[in-house]
């Protein structure tokens, strides 16, 4: 199947990935995250696991993508503004240093990026992020902490499609697909190289070891799940879990041990029910989730063997919703708390520093307006924060 047919059978909010954050909810006095208490006492969150809903409270119709953090605060998320003007969205990169969300230009490049789908900090000086550009051809941008720029790849084309991105030092790539096969990019010392897979399917999620010697890719082929393997040298596909209309978005990885994937499986009538896949060094599986029906987007691990997922549940449409797995295998609920009014909230992806979990997305109201979400969870009582924007224009172009 091609990556055309693939990615119209995918839903609006997998189209979006990456694209919105905005400014329904503000910040607010902090409430207890739900737990459902079926699994075993080892896999439960914390007792006193607090969560507290905020906003970068971008413009109108805005979401966020992707999130990465290197401590509390120094937190980076990426997405776009006006979501359903597909030729005059803006593309949003934004810093959390603990008091405030601070927005970032791209300086020298006057089309500019439309939507960005995914970001990677190997370090504070060193930022990545992928996505469109509206002049037709894959986006990439590199940042210092203070400023970003475009990187011109020129063996991109427009056949070229880009969903997610890894870094560490030394070491950036990225994935998507050429036509409807799999793409990955490597940028090195030695610059940019670009290959394809032999087979159909689009690449949406992709991870590195902390060393860069080994990672994983994920995505599907139109109809079951993909996992590729780098070994240090190469990338190869791997034997994954024949799981008929399943599908991979984010990918997590804990040492040459232990990874997880996640994403879903499509059903009749449209449902999609949350898939899940674990490595243990020798051969992936599938994990057992204690949810009926949702859809996972991103997931992230803190380096000690506990993983987070986040998604939508369509039976809690307005909470806030994560799945938590423990070093044993289980995988609990973790869910934010309800409102009054009705709203769907989508939580497009989770990054892990110190004891924080903030998972970021949009929430969509009953007129189909977009708003931005930032979702924190922390053991104890966190401090109520006011999350007024600071913006950051570009430099004038020399």
């Amino acid at each position: 199947m091609s990556r055309r047919l693939s990615r119209r059978a995918l839903p609006l909010c997998v189209l979006l990935t990456g694209v919105l954050t905005g400014g329904l909810i503000r910040a607010t006095s902090a409430a207890h995250a739900h737990a459902d208490p079926s699994r075993p006492r080892a896999d439960r969150p914390p007792a006193a696991l607090l969560q507290q809903s905020a906003s970068a409270r971008l413009k109108a119709d805005g979401s966020l993508s992707d999130v990465v953090g290197l401590s509390a605060t120094d937190i980076w998320a990426v997405g776009q503004e006006d979501v359903w003007e597909a030729w005059q969205n803006r593309s949003v990169i934004t810093h959390w240093d603990g008091s405030a969300w601070t927005e970032f230009g791209i300086r020298n490049d006057a089309s500019g990026a439309g939507h960005l789908r995914s970001v990677a900090a190997p370090s504070p000086r060193e930022i990545w992020a992928v996505g469109d550009g509206h002049d037709g051809l894959p986006y990439v941008v590199r940042g210092d902490g203070s400023a970003f720029d475009r990187v011109s790849v020129p063996q991109f084309g427009s056949r070229d499609w880009l969903g997610g991105v890894a870094a560490v030092p030394g070491r950036t790539v990225a994935v998507g697909s050429r036509g409807g096969t799999p793409l990955i990019a490597t940028a090195t010392s030695a610059g940019w190289t670009v290959t394809e897979g032999e087979n159909d399917g689009t690449l949406y999620g992709v991870a590195l070891t902390r060393k860069g010697d080994a990672g994983w890719a994920v995505g599907d082929d139109g109809g079951r799940p993909m996992i590729m393997r780098f070994d240090g040298d190469t990338w190869d596909p791997v034997p994954a879990p024949s799981v008929e209309g399943g599908f991979l978005r984010d990918v997590a990885v804990d040492g040459p041990r232990k990874a997880v994937a996640v994403g879903g499986v499509y059903h009749d009538g449209g449902k999609i029910t949350p898939l899940v896949l674990t490595w243990n060094g020798k051969r992936w599986s599938r994990a057992s989730i204690p949810t009926r029906y949702a859809e996972l987007y991103g997931v992230t691990g803190d380096g000690k063997g506990h993983f987070w997922a986040s998604g939508y549940d369509p039976e809690h449409a307005g909470q806030a919703y994560l799945l938590r797995g423990g070093p044993s295998g289980g995988w609990r609920v973790v869910r934010g708390k309800s409102s009054p009014a009705p709203r769907t909230m989508r939580l497009q992806a989770v990054t892990h520093v110190g004891d924080l979990t903030l998972a970021v997305g949009h929430v969509v109201d009953a007129d189909e307006r977009y708003t931005d979400v930032v979702e924190r969870f922390q053991p104890g009582t966190p401090k109520t924060v006011t999350a007024t924007p600071k913006t950051q224009s570009p430099p004038a172009q020399r």
